[in-house]
């Protein structure tokens, strides 16, 4: 190029010059202009055109090397401007550029340079983009638009329309920044929600659209003027090679990939250091690591330095050990593409390639004058110091002569900070006697670190300059010698979108939760077919031939007639409040299903009606005018023999709110209360409205409050709409809840290991819940569509699993009668609930308390008598019991009239046989203390007692409870109670007998406990009737247990006695 624009400086505007030259600076011509030039774009291919922007957003352009100039357009972006593509762009005139409209938004438009007016631009996307974000690179164009708190990003290839790039669902892209653009794919660094100071490093398809990670957390720094660079480096010379700097749990590590990205490996420490000592530095405790960052100034070649027609060689600024460390930049050299590395230098030294490599100048990075460098002409195992200069000079930078042949370069810097700057030529072409000659030249072959030959598909051989010959390598130098095509192998694949590699199989790649990859495509048609993902996708620029094909295993599908899913209806522009006569384009969009045989019915809610088909309203959007106040209820249903959707919007024609998400269970119970709950953003809105819409009512519910306490009085699907305004602009946000009768509720938790996962967002809580349906459903045959589970907002995770009734199930269903519960709770005590996340980690599903079982819930007042009887019937059992046997007499009390009336009685026990064993028993005292226990003779006389009781509590309390019900919940406490009882009483009794020997070996013992002790058949006969006392006498032991011994031993001499008679 031999055209040079000099840009004159002056304070006043309208002397401002630029200086021409068409002979590369041999002479120069003065051109006035009368705009202050910021900078200057000239044109790819043709030296006479270029583009002038000026500080106030103006941009100029000029077909005749400047010295004419015609305004293009105003508040343009600076420097997102661009020049055509060639190649892909049909006019090599075309400019490309981001600007400002009348109302402030930011548009991406192209025109000719010819004719740039109003009339002529033409708008290349539909509707406004961030500010900032348009990239034309190579065959790709890229904008981003951030709606609320949700930025999604868009990709036109080779100048088709644009499409939403998709990442992974839920990486929820903070940033992105374009890494590169060649080789027909894009690779791009994107900062997930949860990153700070790292970005994760994604490769695309073809097209750009569909992208899956290579590399996590790689290392980013911000610069002035919010640049950001990332620590990775493309190594020229070399295809498939990179180089990253990787930061984890604080620690940065250098890492390489030779094929692109699909595996990456620490990079090999030097056995020795520069004076050829041997080096403890051994893996996998430490490594070598590089410096990557790109330099400051544009005129030193940066910290790691390649070049492609030097491939293999490869120096940058580093150091040894377990991480980076900042300030430790000793020089280091690879001329085998990064396999063995050798020490140069032990300061950072910058670094200029001539003659294709064969020549390499270091000059030390200091602030101090130098006049000396280093040059190595056999990659850097040897040195030469030269004095370039007499004169020291303080360095700032280094430059060479155009052509990578040329041995000539320029140092210029300054002798003091107040000199003007001195250039000094260097001329190595005296220092090599001839032209290098084929026997001056050998082969090497490019390997991986473990010396794997295939690398990208095939085996490729360079040739490069012996040591040993001192000659110049020329212009007419290649450095590719010959390639050779492998086999493929597994390592030639990576994982396809949606995928992800498991750190813990083999490397396999497997299906991300949220993705189905038999699920058919968006733009699926019916009468088309398609293929379901193997999880695999070819490395791109990958050559390999035959042997393992991991696509091969995909499988053909027709596309079936799909219902119409993710029907959504905006407004360009995304206001809800307009005013009168404001012109509206409402925009309809469908995620999911076929559109060609699909209609479109749409209802603007002023008497306005019209039908499309085939989804026109998308190419052909809907313009309307409200000419009075008023709110507007504005309905879209697509419809198509699958099936139907259908989508509302309320439009209010009278700052901006960002987003409202509108909270709810999405099942509940008949006349149960439901909270809806509302999250506006920015958090900080005042003075908020909410409109709550309910069902089809045209009148909402306002509230200052961002809740509302509701019910629903009858079953069905009722869909909620919550619209919050602050006066000036209105967001909304609708969901349906599904509203029953009766179901049943089984709360859950996760393996703690999916918090960590967790953005605490309302579409990731339900992509879980439908994981977790799905795998219930299959595991235990219940149909999907009768289970729900709602995962909760906040952390730890958890969910609750909404088990709803069958289509055919009655109204007046049994409490216990749902035998799908066993085999759902079945499924998690057994562990079989788990999928996979991120790294192939493994999250289990669990009860939220295994003992706790399931509870139902409903709205009628079937469930609420469940709950109020089981409760009402264990306190009244126990109240009913003490009150009975205080005032009533069972059906056997004859033989305690006849203990009372006969007031001495020998009592013979049917057990032992003893003639002088006898114990008299004071009638009135034994009725008076042990009536209670005596009532509890046997379990005939329990079972009179609980009939009785529980007659008593049906009818002063449970009138109008099911008798169905009432007796299956009777049941099921009785069984309970008695269990319970039994086992209870033989640990009271086993206390009272203890305590009574221990009372009886006193030295003062009652006469009760002194009988028991000196009457050994009283002791024997203890030992048979404990079991026969404890369950016929219960209640008594009870009673006594915290009294004294004295007590407990008179109790039980009289139980003694009376099992005698």
């Amino acid at each position: 190029m031999s055209s040079v624009v000099l840009v004159g400086t002056s304070i006043n505007e309208r002397d401002q010059m630029l200086f021409l030259s068409v002979d590369e600076g041999s002479s120069f011509q003065r051109q006035v202009v009368h705009f202050t030039p910021d900078t200057l774009l000239f044109h790819p291919s043709e030296e006479d055109k270029l583009l002038a922007y000026c500080k106030d957003g103006t941009l100029y352009a000029s077909t005749d090397m400047g010295r004419k100039w015609t305004m293009l357009q105003e508040r343009v972006t600076k420097d997102k401007i661009f020049w055509s593509v060639s190649g892909v762009d049909s006019d090599p005139d075309l400019v490309h550029m981001e600007m400002q409209d009348a109302s402030g938004g930011y548009l991406y438009v192209t025109c000719l340079i010819q004719n740039c007016s109003d009339k002529m631009v033409t708008a290349q996307f539909l509707g406004k983009i961030d500010h900032n974000s348009l990239l034309v690179q190579d065959s790709y164009i890229f904008v981003k638009v951030t709606i609320g708190n949700r930025t999604k990003h868009y990709v036109s290839y080779r100048r088709n329309e644009f499409v939403q790039m998709r990442f992974p669902k839920y990486a929820l892209p903070k940033d992105v920044q374009i890494v590169s653009t060649d080789e027909k794919q894009v690779l791009l660094a994107l900062q997930e929600w949860y990153q700070s100071d790292t970005y994760n490093l994604y490769q695309s398809d073809p097209q750009g659209v569909y992208y899956s990670l290579l590399l996590e957390d790689v290392r980013s720094t911000q610069q002035p003027e919010e640049n950001t660079l990332i620590d990775i480096l493309e190594v020229k010379g070399v295809k498939g090679v990179f180089l990253a700097n990787q930061k984890l749990s604080g620690k940065v590590t250098t890492v390489i990939t030779y094929n692109k990205g699909r595996d990456w490996e620490q990079l090999t420490p030097p056995a020795t250091d520069m004076n050829g000592k041997s080096l403890s530095c051994k893996a996998p405790d430490c490594y070598l690591h590089l410096h990557l960052r790109w330099a400051d100034n544009p005129y030193v070649s940066g910290t790691v330095h390649t070049k492609d027609s030097a491939p293999g060689l490869i120096m940058g600024a580093g150091n040894l050990g377990s991480k980076l460390v900042e300030y430790k930049e000793d020089m280091y050299v690879t001329s085998d593409c990064g396999k063995t590395w050798r020490q140069v230098f032990e300061e950072e030294h910058h670094i200029l390639y001539l003659d294709h490599g064969g020549v390499i100048v270091a000059i030390k990075d200091t602030s101090i004058p130098l006049k000396i460098l280093k040059f190595s002409v056999d990659e850097g195992r040897t040195w030469t110091v030269h004095n370039f200069t007499s004169t020291s000079v303080f360095v700032d930078g280094l430059l060479s002569e155009p052509g990578d042949e040329t041995l000539v370069m320029t140092v210029f810097g300054h002798i003091s900070y107040r000199s003007d700057w001195e250039l000094v030529k260097v001329d190595f072409r005296q220092s090599f006697p001839r032209q290098c000659t084929e026997e001056d030249y050998e082969s090497w072959q490019l390997t991986d670190l473990q010396g794997e030959k295939c690398i990208m598909g095939q085996e490729r051989s360079f040739r490069k300059r012996k040591d040993s010959s001192f000659c110049i390598k020329g212009k007419s130098y290649t450095s590719a010698l010959s390639t050779k095509p492998c086999q493929c192998t597994e390592r030639d694949f990576n994982c396809d979108y949606g995928f992800e590699r498991s750190q813990t199989e083999g490397h396999r790649c497997f299906a991300d939760f949220w993705f189905d990859p038999d699920a058919p495509p968006d733009d699926c048609h019916l009468g088309r077919s398609y293929e379901s993902g193997t999880g695999y996708r070819k490395v791109i620029s990958n050559s390999c031939e035959g042997g393992v094909n991991k696509q091969q295993s995909s499988k053909q599908h027709s596309c079936p007639l799909l219902p119409p899913r993710g029907l959504q209806l905006g407004i360009k522009g995304q206001m809800l409040t307009v005013a009168p006569s404001d012109d509206i384009t409402f925009i309809v969009h469908q995620e999911q299903g076929d559109t060609s045989s699909t209609k479109y019915q749409v209802d603007l809610g002023d008497g306005v009606r019209a039908i499309y088909q085939n989804l026109t309203v998308t190419d052909e959007p809907i313009q309307h005018r409200y000419e009075s106040p008023g709110v507007y209820r504005v309905s879209v249903r697509a419809e198509n023999m699958a099936g139907h959707a259908q989508t509302t919007m309320y439009i209010q024609v009278t700052a901006p709110l960002q987003e409202v998400h509108l909270e709810v269970v999405p099942i509940a119970g008949v006349n149960q209360e439901v909270n809806l709950s509302a999250a506006v953003l920015p958090a900080e809105a005042n003075l908020t409205v909410f409109y709550w819409w309910i069902g089809d009512n045209l009148q909402p519910v306002l509230s200052l409050q961002s809740s509302l306490l509701t019910r629903f009085s009858e079953a069905g699907e009722v869909s909620v709409t919550v619209q919050a305004s602050n006066g000036r602009s209105m967001v909304q946000d609708t969901q349906t809840v599904r509203v029953y009768e009766h179901f049943q509720v089984i709360p859950l938790s996760f393996s703690s290991n999916l918090d960590h996962y967790n953005p605490n967002i309302p579409e990731w809580r339900q992509d879980v819940g439908q994981t977790v349906t799905r795998i219930l459903s299959r595991i235990t045959g219940v149909p999907q569509e009768s289970l729900v589970t709602v995962v909760k907002p906040g952390l730890p995770t958890s969910a609750d699993l909404y088990v709803l009734p069958r289509d055919q199930q009655p109204v007046k269903q049994s409490r216990f009668g749902d035998k799908r519960i066993p085999s759902l709770i079945q499924a998690f005590n057994d562990n079989n609930v788990t999928f996979m996340v991120r790294g192939g980690q493994q999250v289990l599903v669990m009860l939220a308390d295994p003992n706790a079982g399931y509870h139902g819930a409903a709205g009628g007042p079937g469930v609420w008598a469940v709950c109020v009887l089981f409760l009402v019937s264990v306190i009244a059992t126990g109240s009913f019991i003490l009150y009975k046997f205080k005032r009533k007499l069972p059906v056997n009390r004859n033989v305690y009239a006849q203990m009372h009336n006969q007031k001495e009685q020998e009592m013979t026990s049917p057990v032992c046989h003893s003639d002088d064993t006898q114990h008299i028993i004071q009638g009135e005292e034994f009725i008076d203390d042990d009536l209670d226990a005596h009532t509890l003779a046997n379990h005939t006389v329990m079972e009179e007692v609980m009939e009785e009781v529980m007659e008593e509590v049906m009818e002063e309390a449970m009138e109008d409870v099911m008798e169905e019900v009432m007796e299956e919940v009777l049941e099921e406490v009785m069984e309970e109670v008695m269990e319970v009882m039994e086992e209870v009483m033989e640990e009271v009794m086993e206390e009272v007998m203890q305590e009574v020997m221990e009372e009886a070996q006193q030295e003062d013992p009652s006469e009760e406990a002194r009988e028991i002790r000196d009457d050994p058949s009283m002791r024997e006969c203890g030992a048979p009737l404990r079991e026969e006392v404890v369950r016929e006498n219960a209640l008594t032991l009870v009673r006594v247990r915290g009294g004294d011994a004295s007590d407990k031993a008179e109790v039980l001499g009289e139980y003694i006695a009376h099992s005698r008679q």
